[in-house]
């Protein structure tokens, strides 16, 4: 699942990207043998882009921004939700043999040597052993709770740019029409139908890219929430799972000692 999730993320970047650089390109192709037959050819990317009005070219660059920055996220995001930086194997097995073996040191150690949220998650247990299993308890979902914020604060940026996008091309599409009416009041004749026309279609395309960062931005942003929110509660009761082995080693030393004691 999520192999697919990485391929269709993956897939809707590229896309977006692509589309933010090159489709504009093509709206000179539209319109069929009438646009062969035209006096003039439809407007490209770079009179989209740069079409006189300097807000119009400041809301696409903050557009290619936003882009370029939720693709930077989304790579973020695959590194730092993957299973076996928030739950490494090797971490859980070394840890649970230590202390089946009743080496409390041993496994500290391995958390110390290894940084990652489980090992975050099982120190805060492991320095809460003498007061009891429920205060390990508390503290070991306590430790989760900071250590999901921490994840989430970062993925959070994702929702931000797919909300700032959308906006960006509204703004951008507000704008043009308000150039295009403009520009429409000093025309004359027939030529203002045209005027208006091609006006529109120019300002309409902020949106439209705004929508195609939007789109991966959030999409990406869900599932990296759900998936890093699963795996962090996964690591908590893995966490009180391998702590019980501790308690139970204890439990047995203590029925031991007093088996001697009354012998």
């Amino acid at each position: 699942m999520l192999k697919q999730s990485r391929v269709i993320l993956a897939t809707l970047s590229l896309f977006a990207m692509n589309t933010l650089i090159f489709a504009q390109e093509g709206t000179g192709k539209v319109g069929g043998e009438a646009a062969e037959t035209a006096a003039t050819s439809s407007p490209g990317f770079t009179q989209i882009v740069f079409n006189g009005n300097i807000v119009n070219t400041l809301i696409w660059g903050m557009i290619f921004l936003t882009s370029i920055v939720t693709c930077a996220f989304i790579v973020d995001g695959i590194i730092q939700t993957r299973r076996d930086k928030i739950l490494p194997f090797h971490i859980i097995q070394g840890v649970r043999d230590a202390l089946e073996g009743g080496d409390l040191n041993s496994a500290i150690n391995i958390c110390e040597g290894n940084p990652s949220q489980l090992s975050s998650i099982l120190m805060a247990g492991f320095s809460n052993i003498q007061e009891g299993y429920e205060v390990v308890q508390e503290s070991v979902t306590a430790a989760t709770d900071i250590e999901s914020e921490k994840i989430l604060q970062r993925i959070s940026y994702l929702n931000l740019c797919g909300q700032i996008a959308p906006m960006l091309g509204l703004l951008g599409t507000v704008t043009g029409m308000v150039s295009a009416f403009g520009g429409l009041a000093k025309a004359s004749g027939a030529s203002k139908d045209k005027i208006l026309a091609e006006s529109i279609s120019i300002a309409l395309w902020t949106t439209v890219c705004g929508l195609l960062v939007s789109v991966p931005a959030l999409l990406s942003y869900t599932i990296f929430k759900n998936f890093a929110t699963r795996l962090l509660l996964e690591s908590e009761a893995t966490v009180l799972d391998v702590i019980k082995t501790l308690r139970g080693a204890e439990v047995d030393e203590e029925e031991e000692e007093e088996e001697y004691e009354e012998y």
